[in-house]
Formats: C-alpha cells, sequence, structure tokens
C-alpha cells in the first residue's frame, strides 16, 4: 500500500466518526498500519489544511476539512455517475483547458475532471484571459465524447450554463441570469465564463473540453481595477463567504443530469430552461461576429442554439458565435 492510500484511509476512518475520537490503537488495527505511522499520518493531514485535534488516550478527531478541492473530497459526497470520474486535482497550472486537452489526447475517458486552485494563463472566450487566484474559484475543465454529430456541439455550451445556474440557485439561493451563450450574470456582471473547445471531423467528434471559471470567493481587490464594471464574484453579491466543495459537487451533479437529458430528448428542454434564465431575449443587442458588427432585438434562440436578431428593417439574423453586448 503507498503512502497516499493508506494516509487516505486514515482520513476516510476520522471522516466516519467526525466529532468522535478514534484511538491510534483502533486505527492501527483496522488499517494495519503502525502506530508510528498513524502518527506520520496525522501530521501530514494537518499540513494540508485539516484540522486534527489529538487528545491523550482518547486518540484524534477531524475538527474541519480545508476549503481545498481535493480529490478525495470532492468524490466522497459526489452524487454523479460518470462525470468527474476520474478527478485531476493541481494546485496550479498554466490553464485546466490545456491540461484536459493534452489528458483527452492521451485517451481520458468520457466525464474526466481536471480542476486546479490556481491558474496562471486561464483562457476565456474570444481569446480572452481569465483571473483564476488560487483558492477563491472553481477553475474546472471537462472531457466530454459526445455521441452527437460536429453541428450540434454549440449546443453544450448553452447546455454548460443552465447546469451551473441550477447549481448556483441549489447552493446559494442566488437568481442568475445567462447572456448568449452563456455567459453567467448577476446584476448585469459577469459571474462565471464557459469555453468549449473540441477535436471533430466532419461527422465525428473525438473529444470536447468545457472549460469552466466560476468567481466565487474573490474581493473587489481581487479584480483589475478595469474590470470592476464588468465583474463579480458569489461574495461580493451574497456578502459572504461560498463553501467551494458543495458548489463544485453541486455543478457536476446538475451538469451530468443536464447532459444525460440532452442525450435522450434532445435540445428542447435545455432550450427551454435556458430561455427562461436568459436576459437576452428580448432586449436590444450589438453582436459583434468576427469583422461583422450587427445591431437588432434578440427574439429567440433556435433549435441549434444560435441567436436570432432581428435589425430595424425587420431582417432576422442567425448568430451561431459572436460576442453580444446588452443595449439598456
Amino acid at each position: 500500500m503507498t503512502k497516499e492510500k493508506s494516509k487516505q484511509q486514515v482520513l476516510e476512518e476520522l471522516r466516519k466518526r467526525k466529532g468522535e475520537y478514534v484511538s491510534g490503537e483502533e486505527l492501527s488495527r483496522r488499517l494495519g498500519l503502525s502506530r508510528t505511522a498513524i502518527w506520520k499520518h496525522i501530521k501530514a493531514l494537518r499540513r494540508d489544511g485539516y484540522q486534527i485535534s489529538a487528545c491523550t488516550r482518547r486518540g484524534y478527531t477531524l475538527l474541519c476539512i480545508p476549503d481545498r478541492l481535493y480529490p478525495e473530497e470532492v468524490t466522497a459526497g459526489l452524487k454523479t455517475t460518470w462525470l468527474g470520474r476520474p478527478f485531476y486535482y493541481y494546485e496550479e497550472v498554466g490553464s485546466t483547458n490545456q491540461v484536459a486537452k493534452d489528458l483527452a489526447e492521451q485517451g481520458a475517458p468520457h466525464g474526466a475532471a481536471v480542476l486546479a486552485e490556481g491558474q496562471t494563463s486561464g483562457r476565456g472566450r474570444l481569446g480572452r484571459g481569465w483571473l483564476s487566484p488560487a483558492g477563491k474559484g472553481i477553475w474546472l475543465s471537462l472531457v466530454l465524447r459526445p455521441r452527437v454529430a460536429p453541428w450540434q456541439l454549440p449546443q453544450l455550451s448553452l447546455l454548460a450554463a443552465v447546469g451551473v445556474a441550477s447549481a448556483i440557485k441549489e447552493i446559494t439561493g442566488l437568481e442568475v441570469g445567462i447572456k448568449w451563450p452563456n455567459d453567467i450574470l448577476s446584476r448585469g456582471k459577469k459571474l462565471c465564463g464557459i469555453l468549449t473547445e473540441m477535436r471533430a471531423e466532419v461527422e465525428i467528434t473525438q473529444y470536447v473540453i468545457l472549460g469552466i471559471g466560476l468567481n466565487v470567493n474573490l474581493d473587489i481587490e481581487d479584480f483589475t481595477r478595469d474590470l470592476w464594471p464588468l465583474a463579480t464574484s458569489l461574495k461580493l453579491e451574497l456578502g459572504w463567504e461560498v463553501p467551494r466543495l458543495p458548489l463544485l459537487q453541486s455543478l457536476l451533479y446538475h451538469l451530468e443530469g443536464w447532459y444525460q437529458i440532452w442525450e435522450k430528448e434532445g435540445f428542447v428542454p435545455v432550450r427551454e430552461s435556458w430561455k427562461k434564465a436568459s436576459v437576452t431575449l428580448g432586449r436590444l443587442v450589438k453582436v459583434e461576429a468576427g469583422n461583422e458588427v450587427y445591431e437588432g432585438r434578440a427574439i429567440d434562440i433556435d433549435g441549434e442554439g444560435r441567436l436570432l436578431v432581428e435589425g430595424a428593417d425587420h431582417t432576422l439574423r442567425r448568430f451561431t458565435y459572436g460576442e453580444v453586448t446588452l443595449r439598456i
């Protein structure tokens, strides 16, 4: 048995008896480890941020787990069947999307998740950077291998927005809005960005990397001054720190649920839920798509997830991609 594996077994025993003391002798007997090995694992867990009390003649008790998204903590309470399994955890990477892409090329399975406490080169849509301070958000990328034609893949980004909004509502009670295609907003400011990257041929999808950057506990000082009017976090919106672990578990659960609905029933139920949360439809918008700029009223999304915009001359345009600015 590896040291890491035996350390996780010690943690699991303490987790089962959280709030109660368990003696070193009992841990030693249950796990087949020496008392010295048990103590070394306790010290290692404390270094990882776990609050463990030691009391003579009583043993050890787990008081509190750290606000870290360790694989053992995520999977311990995860209700998904396949999403987030396996779960790859990093203290810091350049970009979780790039790590996930590399893993996908190496054969990582459908549902694999890559999470980092911090990113140094986080990426957003249209080549923009994404601020990713350590320990303050959910910086996550998923490997998906959908059995659909490539033309259907843009639907995934709208599906992801519905899943993120559902998780935020479940854990915090906050009602958020979705700006086409997948920006999550609160009071007009961006809470979460979603980036999809894919490898596909004409009729075959090899994989999709679904990247999610959710601002959880960022303070105003964490944002650069130019982002103050544009970005926010759950902490800033709610006035209290949001526990990241249950939020991540809820996020994976809702994403898996909506993905399975999409597989079985198609885009229709996703489309209806997206429309209910939309802050785009019915608004005057400016759409920048490549070198083209078009203004009009956003009236709907179609069965493929494209945005329908009606111009002043009543001409109807459909957009598969583009940057949308909401007009007052």
